[in-house]
């Protein structure tokens, strides 16, 4: 999949500059699909060109203008033969963390301790981020009024995903942490840690 789909579903929400595109990918979309600013930027111009989004431009006062841009019909139309298509593979991990838990047999375990300790740290902070961002998106009512009643789901079903994700991430250093613990206690008489 390209950043194309991504950029038309974030559009899904209603016109937006490309500046507010990057805060929904920073909030909404980062947990499933990132992009830095100047991908995003690159995207968009791409996508004008190819008549899947619109752009339009708003004076500001002491501002530079504002380009505002908002899916097309041929737009919706793409994405919607994305959205019904089969997905042709799974989702493959690929994290660069994770080689360095598969070798840290050997290495300091106070240097392997620190890397965990941030990845919980980071995965924590997203989890905040994305409970803030379901809240928003509940404005008061129970995830269930929400899902019955919203005009659309996919965005708190998506979020849904990463806050499992990060959940998971978590649990998962905490473990580990647990783990390097009981490597690092001192065995007593039985081979049992002392303690």
């Amino acid at each position: 999949m390209s950043l194309k789909y991504a950029v038309l579903a974030a559009l899904l929400e209603g016109e937006a500059s490309g500046y507010e595109l990057s805060k929904v990918f920073d909030v909404s979309l980062a947990n499933f699909w990132p992009a830095t600013p100047q991908q995003l930027y690159r995207e968009l111009e791409r996508l004008a060109g190819d008549g899947l989004i619109e752009a339009r431009t708003v004076p500001q006062e002491r501002r530079p203008t504002k380009r505002l841009f908002s899916l097309t019909e041929a737009g919706r139309e793409q994405l919607g033969v994305f959205a019904a298509a089969p997905t042709r593979r799974p989702t493959a991990i690929r994290d660069e963390f994770l080689i360095k838990m598969q070798a840290m047999d050997g290495v300091d375990p106070a240097a392997v301790r620190a890397l965990v300790e941030e990845r919980r740290a980071w995965a924590l902070g997203k989890l905040a981020r994305y409970e803030r961002v379901r809240e928003r998106l509940l404005d008061g009512r129970t995830e269930e009024e929400h899902l019955r009643d919203a005009d659309r789901v996919g965005p708190y079903l998506t979020l849904a995903a990463g806050i499992t994700f990060e959940r998971e991430n978590a649990r998962w250093c905490e473990r580990v942490l647990a783990v390097l613990d009981e490597r690092r206690a001192p065995a007593g008489p039985a081979g049992q840690p002392l303690g």
